[in-house]
């Protein structure tokens, strides 16, 4: 992934000490410190798969003001302004208000440009501070309100706008305004439609099939193990995953299960058809993970499930499971 950033700017919203303060001057693009900072952090949520898509409404102001940006007739740092205030206000009106510093950004990812909306919580952390004492020097550890997320850390709430499509990816929290539960980002500051993730999805087809497969006191471990196996396959054969179809597939001898599954997809919300990343299919559905009820956990390819050549799930006579593992040449302690 090559991020280019071609503007940025950052504004301090400090509800802590009552002080905000909106940047007349972008953020110098020669500093180490500034690039490697936005490159690391639009890095890291950029790619993520835990962000949710959505579509500016028609009435949405964001939507103007982004497109007067674009089109040239808004400078950079004005529309940054109205973003910050945007913030602000939705932030003023919560029960949460916490220290936030905003950054706007105009960067490219791979060729294609991206304005991208960065909120970052302020931490309190410590620091050190050298003062001046009774003619001395004294290196003292004192608390810090206003640290901003360290470049390992994620940042919890973004926004990345595509400049060509206008298509909208972002990452927000669900807080009190005005008495309401509301999501701030998408309906106080873009004003646009919110989809599920694409992590999102797989966590919900999966939990929904397993409460399928046991409200018809079918297998939970099996119904999930084949939904996970699906989702494999279908990404090498397409980078979209049709969850209906999952759902016909799992449960392809009940037509009655197929029908709960549907509807519980939609009343979930869950789209028609969810573009899913493939390292992500395949890092949630090469393996399954179990846990019995006297603590025992085990892990095991998804594949195996099927196999009894390695694993063996036996019901014994008086009501309970018996677990057995086969064709083990050794045991790693981790």
């Amino acid at each position: 992934m090559v991020i280019t950033i071609n503007r940025a700017i950052l504004h301090i919203l400090d509800f802590n000490s009552g002080v905000t303060v909106f940047s007349e001057q972008e953020l110098d693009r020669e500093s180490n410190s500034v690039i490697t900072f936005l490159t690391k952090h639009i890095e890291k949520s950029y790619s993520g798969q835990n962000a949710k898509t959505g579509a500016f409404y028609p009435h949405s102001k964001f939507k103007s003001q982004i497109e007067e940006y674009l089109a040239g007739t808004l400078d950079f740092i004005s529309f940054s302004v109205y973003v910050a205030e945007a913030m602000y206000t939705a932030i003023s009106q919560s029960d949460a208000l916490d220290p936030t510093d905003v950054v706007v950004c105009d960067f490219t990812v791979d060729g294609e440009r991206v304005i991208g909306i960065l909120k970052c919580a302020n931490r309190v952390g410590f620091i050190h501070q050298v003062v001046q004492e009774n003619e001395k020097i004294k290196n003292d550890i004192i608390n810090h309100y206003a640290i901003l997320p360290g470049v390992s850390q994620k940042i919890d709430e973004y926004a990345f706008i595509d400049a060509v499509s206008l298509a909208i990816k972002f990452i927000d929290k669900k807080r009190s305004v005005n008495g309401q539960e509301t999501y701030m980002i998408a309906e106080h500051i873009l004003e646009c439609s919110s989809v599920i993730s694409p992590k999102s999805t797989l966590e919900l087809v999966n939990s929904i099939t397993r409460t399928v497969a046991e409200n018809h006191g079918k297998s939970a471990l099996e119904a999930v193990s084949k939904s996970k196996s699906f989702i494999v396959d279908n990404t090498e054969v397409s980078e979209y995953l049709d969850p209906v179809e999952l759902g016909k597939a799992v449960f392809q001898a009940s037509p009655i299960m197929q029908q709960e599954y549907i509807q519980e997809v939609q009343k979930a919300g869950i789209p028609e058809t969810v573009k899913i990343d493939k390292a992500l299919a395949i890092k949630t559905g090469k393996s399954h993970k179990i846990k019995t009820d006297t603590g025992i956990e085990i892990t095991f390819p998804v594949d195996y499930f099927q196999n009894k050549d390695y694993i063996e799930f036996i019901n014994n006579q008086d009501g309970t499971l018996s677990i057995q593992l086969k064709n083990i040449g050794s045991i790693v302690n981790k």
